[in-house]
This record gives C-alpha cells, sequence and structure tokens, in this order.
C-alpha cells in the first residue's frame, strides 16, 4: 500500500510541476500566471476538485512517447465561485505549449458534458499554441469535439472564455461561439493566421499585438468584450461577473439584497436631457443612477461605443441593459452598434434575465459604407433579437426615437412589456426639420415659413403623447421616478410566461 501511495504522490508532483520550473519562471517573466494559479484565483479557497490529473496523451509519432506529463497540458475539474458551482478548464502553456491533443481535448469535453448535466457555467481560461501537430488529424478532431460541445452548450448554460496568452488558428473558434470573451492586455492574443502568414500572403507587416490583441479585439473587432490589464484582474473580474448570470437556462440570477431603496428618487435626472435636442449627454449617468448601487457591469465599453450594454441590477434582481449613446455618433444605430446589442439581446433571452432599454436613438447611420456594409441586414439582428425575446422588456425613451430606429429598440409593437416615455421624448418618423422639408418641399425657399412649419411639427408630433394617445406608450413618467417605475415594473412582470410558436430554430438574418 505504501508503494502505491508514494507512486500517487509521485504523479501528483509530477502533475502540479507541469512544464518544469524553467518554463514556470518563463511564463512568469512575461506577467503571465500559470494554470493553477489561475484556477486558484479564479476559485473560491479549497473548492477545487481536480479531474483527469493523470491522463497522458498516446501519441508515439516523433518522439513523443518519451515526453509524457501527466494531466496533457490542461488542468480541469470544478469549484466555486462566491460559492457557486462552476467548472473550469485551464491549458498549461508550459506543457507542450498548451498545444491540444486528442487526450487533452476530451478532459475539456469530460468537463462541459457534466456542466450541461447539472447545469453549471464553464469557464475556459485559453493559454495554447494550437492543435498539436505530431498528432496530425487526431488533435483536430479533438478540437471538433469541443467545439461541438460549445454549440450544444450555448443558451444552456453560459460560457465565458478567458484567453490569457497565445489562442490562434483553428483554437480560436471555441471561444468565438461562447459568450463572453476576456482578454490581458499586452499578454493574450487571437488570430486565425499569424503576422507570419499574413506577411507571406498580404505582404502587411504587423505585429502580434496589433493583428489580434486585447485592444484589438476590444476595439476594433469587437470578438472580445473585455480587455484587462493583467491576469489578476482579469480573473477577479470574471468572479465579480459571474455573480450578475444564472448558473443555466433552467434558472434566473440569484438575487443580491441591497440596501438602496426601489423606491429611490434621483432629482437631478430632471435635467439630465439638454433644452437643445442636438446636444448630447452621456447616457452612463441615467444607468449609474437608476441600477441598484451605481452597480453595472459594461461590456464592450470601447467597441461600437454609441450603443451600451451591460449588467446591473434592480431591486436585487439581474437586468440587461441596451441604451442608445448620445455622446457618440448622436446615438444613431449603425452596423456595429446593431451586432453589439442584438448578440446582447439574444443572451439574456437565452437566460431568463430581464432587459431594460434606454432610447435617444435620431435613427440608423446614413452612408454607403454602412448600405454597402449591409446594415439592413445587420440592424434586422438587433430587431429580430428583440422581436423574438420572451423575457420581460422595459423601455424607456428619454428623447428621440425616430423612423425604423423607434421599431426596433424594443417598442410595443415587437412585444415590450411596459414602454414608458420621459416628457422630453419625441417619437415620430424623423426631426420635425428633415419632415418638414419633405412635406412642404415647395417652401423650402422661404426660411420663415419653414420655421414656422417646423415648430408646427415639433409641437403636433414631436412628443410622446400622440404615440400615448394610441397606446404605444404606457406612461410619461417623471424622469427623477425612472428607477421606481422601473422596479416596480420588473416585480410586475417576475411570473411572465410567453412561447414562441415551436419550430427547430429560428433563421436570424445572419
Amino acid at each position: 500500500m505504501q508503494e502505491i501511495l508514494k507512486q500517487l504522490e509521485e504523479k501528483r508532483a509530477a502533475a502540479r510541476a507541469g512544464g518544469g520550473q524553467r518554463r514556470v519562471d518563463a511564463q512568469h517573466a512575461k506577467g503571465r500566471l500559470t494554470a493553477r494559479e489561475r484556477i486558484e484565483l479564479l476559485l473560491d479557497p479549497d473548492s477545487f476538485e481536480e479531474w483527469d490529473m493523470f491522463v497522458e496523451h498516446r501519441s508515439s509519432e516523433f518522439g513523443m512517447q518519451d515526453q509524457k506529463i501527466p494531466g496533457d497540458g490542461v488542468v480541469t475539474g470544478y469549484g466555486t465561485v462566491n460559492g457557486r458551482l462552476v467548472f473550469v478548464f485551464s491549458q498549461d502553456f508550459t506543457v507542450f505549449g498548451g498545444s491540444l491533443s486528442e487526450a487533452h481535448a476530451e478532459k475539456i469535453c469530460k468537463v462541459m458534458d457534466h456542466a450541461m448535466k447539472v447545469g453549471a457555467p464553464v469557464i475556459g481560461i485559453n493559454d495554447s499554441g494550437g492543435a498539436r501537430i505530431q498528432e496530425g488529424v487526431a488533435s483536430l478532431a479533438g478540437y471538433a469535439e469541443v467545439f461541438q460541445r460549445n454549440i450544444m452548450a450555448s443558451g444552456v448554460v453560459p460560457q465565458i472564455s478567458l484567453v490569457m496568452g497565445a489562442c490562434a488558428g483553428g483554437a480560436v473558434y471555441s471561444p468565438a461561439m461562447t459568450d463572453f470573451i476576456f482578454m490581458v492586455k499586452d499578454s493574450s492574443y487571437m488570430f486565425v493566421t499569424g503576422p507570419d502568414v499574413v506577411r507571406t500572403v498580404t505582404h502587411e507587416n504587423v505585429t502580434h499585438e496589433q493583428l489580434g490583441g486585447a485592444v484589438t479585439h476590444s476595439q476594433k473587432s469587437g470578438v472580445a468584450d473585455l480587455a484587462f490589464e493583467n491576469d489578476v484582474e482579469a480573473l477577479l473580474q470574471v468572479r465579480r461577473f459571474i455573480d450578475f448570470v444564472p448558473s443555466s437556462n433552467r434558472e434566473t440570477a440569484p438575487p443580491r439584497p441591497t440596501p438602496d431603496p426601489i423606491d429611490r428618487e434621483e432629482d437631478s435626472l430632471d435635467t439630465l436631457v439638454p433644452a437643445n435636442p442636438n446636444k448630447p449627454y452621456d447616457m452612463h449617468e441615467l444607468i449609474a443612477k437608476v441600477v441598484d448601487e451605481g452597480d453595472f457591469f459594461e461590456l464592450q465599453p470601447g467597441y461600437a461605443r454609441n450603443i451600451i450594454i451591460g449588467l446591473g441590477r434592480m431591486g436585487g434582481d439581474t437586468v440587461g441593459i441596451v441604451a442608445n449613446q448620445p455622446m457618440v455618433l448622436a446615438g444613431c444605430l449603425d452596423i456595429d452598434s446593431s451586432r453589439k446589442a442584438a448578440r446582447f439581446v439574444r443572451f439574456c433571452d437565452c437566460f431568463n434575465i430581464p432587459i431594460v432599454t434606454f432610447v435617444d436613438v435620431p435613427g440608423f447611420l446614413p452612408g454607403t459604407a454602412q448600405e454597402y456594409g449591409a446594415i439592413i441586414k445587420h440592424g434586422a439582428k438587433l430587431l429580430f433579437a428583440y422581436g423574438e425575446a420572451t423575457v420581460p422588456k422595459i423601455t424607456v425613451i428619454t428623447r428621440k426615437a425616430y423612423g425604423g430606429a423607434y421599431d426596433v429598440m424594443s417598442s410595443k409593437h415587437i412585444r415590450g412589456d411596459v414602454n414608458f416615455a420621459w416628457p422630453s421624448a419625441e417619437i415620430a418618423v424623423m426631426g420635425p426639420k428633415g419632415a418638414v422639408e419633405i412635406i412642404f418641399r415647395a417652401d423650402i425657399g422661404d426660411q420663415q415659413k419653414i420655421a414656422e412649419r417646423t415648430e408646427e411639427y415639433r409641437k403636433r408630433f414631436a412628443n410622446p403623447f400622440v404615440a400615448g394617445a394610441r397606446g404605444f406608450i404606457d406612461d410619461v413618467i417623471l424622469p427623477h421616478a425612472t428607477r421606481k417605475r422601473i422596479c416596480r415594473s420588473l416585480a410586475m412582470l417576475r411570473d411572465k410566461k410567453l412561447e414562441n410558436p415551436w419550430k427547430k430554430h429560428d433563421n436570424i438574418p445572419l
């Protein structure tokens, strides 16, 4: 018995050592934590239950039979984050560069399968050189097995990817299919083809960071949801983020008792919207003043900044927030903002998270770049996402809601449950000046007459009362009472039941 216990301890020590102290030191020198250090920071103390510590690869090609390290480059298992069950895998760059073998993939698949069985989030920490070349097609098959589980788990359990090092080639498609991707600045990168291939094929000289770094993906491509300064910040923020989401599609997000009264009034909101309809204001201020304790977890803050998305709480319960941002492009919807918001709305609908929408949108962004880029299809994604969502949907129009963009932004006509407007709301086909220049085209030369017609149109249509008269707006509310009215509406909608017609799946305009 003592002999087998000794062997056990030796195996465990070999697995914990990873690729050896030299490679661990190299990882630290790059400002990166090891796979096990990352799990230790992510999970509650002493909660990690490791699986498959003794798994080894089965390859005998290119001398691999003499290079076997227990665990085979990935640490897998489950534990808790703030007391809630999560499954986790963390790729170990110190072992074969974190490359994925058949056995490595099987370990990842096992935790994903169990996560779906019990209904718990999966957190994947990616730090890998890609498929293990020595295994050939077996490693590619392993990736495909992981991809299939990403697809099956989508909308069943939350999937979060932390890219904390290399993630290249086919490896990028697993994070791409998860719900959220978080990266680390100057330390992690994602791309399908690396700088060397790009240089050979297109003759572009580009660095790893420029091609697929955290800043690139969080600001230019929109692939990443957030970019953090270092590994520690990323892991601590994921712990915070997990608190906002449910464990599976069978549950709601855990409530958090708050000392913030649901009937709290915020008088400063009465002066948030400027008297000049062309003057911007920061929608972040409204969000911060209505959510519990000002706690708002914004996603993709550096990408498509004309729309804001993120998670907050109201009355202790998680809500998803979508808001036009008048400070950027006057709050217009464009290709990027439509895609950004549509994906977030669909995530909220998957996981029973009510959606609160703040509207100040003058329309869709005009221009050939938008039309050639298929703004029609991309704008339709947001319309489709809101229209198919069955979770509680509450909309507050703060100022402009013009044209088709009014319809798209969770209007009553696409099953908005409760639709409010501030007294400053302008709900119309277009702005007063543009409308008058079309209706009274013959009077365009007469500036006084146009000005009079514009004011007439503004009084007649640029207000919330025409829509209110038709029941398209449930109430015109005072801005300072916004939090109270939303919280009451959420409480009323808590037991909402709504089902879409049976279908195999929808055909969203991709």
